[in-house]
């Protein structure tokens, strides 16, 4: 089976793969946010397991989809060597830290009170800034899964079809989890179960655009493929500590959230080593 699909994607445009990658990572964003019709309220133990899960596999992604292929590819040896996976690793935190700082967002379990962010003179609705939260986690998830659809069309040898959609499919997997942790809170907050899910399903929106933008840019100045898939890496460490490891620790389930944590990076790893 995922060999027909490498054979697939391997037929047609890189970019159009990308699109389709982010669509699915979409997909089962929109599946998790859809079990707010099934289910009445999700066990907190279960929710903050499967939280550490996403951070555990974003975690292995950073480095056994990114960072790993980012240095193999750079020249020289020694310090020359990791430069630019360094210097690409640093700018991806720092965007996300300079998005963080700008765009107002509310992270789970906060009251409206912790928001973060420019301060509007106009408050914003606590439904909007939830989702915002969620969106800020999504960019560097498209942007890692584009970064390498563009280095097949660059014709990097370290980057493959195979990788690609492994990538996707430990994104898609962490994503399911994202859409029932933004639809329940909105169920809770007393939004129908209509718009609990629209608005899950919207925090992925983003995935297939940043995607698309990541393919493109790296097709367009292929030798900055090391320092793209390092910025998205960092992009994503930051995300797991600024935002996904706080949120296990504040109950009392941090033991859950933790073992959730290592079978996430457990998966993740066996799928890029199996499969990549």
């Amino acid at each position: 089976m995922f060999n027909e699909l490498v054979s697939y994607f391997e037929s047609i445009n890189p970019v159009w793969a990308a699109l389709y990658a982010g669509l699915f990572t979409w997909f089962l964003t929109a599946l998790g946010a859809a079990s707010v019709f099934v289910f009445r309220n999700p066990n907190k133990k279960l929710l903050d397991g499967m939280l550490g899960f996403t951070g555990g596999v974003m975690v292995a992604a950073s480095f056994w989809s990114l960072l790993a292929p980012a240095i193999e590819m750079s020249s020289g040896e020694g310090f020359t060597k990791v430069i630019p996976a360094s210097v690409g690793f640093a700018l991806g935190a720092l965007f996300l830290f300079g998005l963080d700082k700008i765009l107002p967002h509310l992270h789970l379990n906060h009251p409206i009170s912790k928001t973060e962010g420019v301060k509007t003179k106009t408050p914003w609705q606590k439904t909007t800034l939830l989702v915002l939260a969620i969106t800020l986690h999504n960019i560097p998830e498209g942007l890692a899964v584009g970064v390498l659809f563009g280095g097949v069309a660059a014709g990097i040898p370290e980057a493959t079809i195979a990788g690609a959609l492994t990538l996707a499919i430990g994104i898609g997997l962490q994503n399911m989890p994202e859409g029932l942790a933004v639809s329940f809170p909105l169920r809770r907050m007393g939004m129908s179960k209509s718009k609990s899910f629209m608005y899950g399903q919207s925090s992925a929106l983003v995935e297939p655009v940043s995607a698309v933008i990541g393919a493109l840019a790296v097709g367009f100045f292929t030798p900055v493929l090391p320092y793209a898939l390092a910025f998205a890496a960092g992009a994503m460490i930051f995300v797991v500590i600024e935002e996904v490891v706080p949120e296990t620790q504040q109950g009392d389930n941090t033991d859950i959230a933790t073992l959730g944590f290592v079978g996430g990076f457990i998966i993740m790893m066996m799928l890029d080593v199996a499969l990549g």
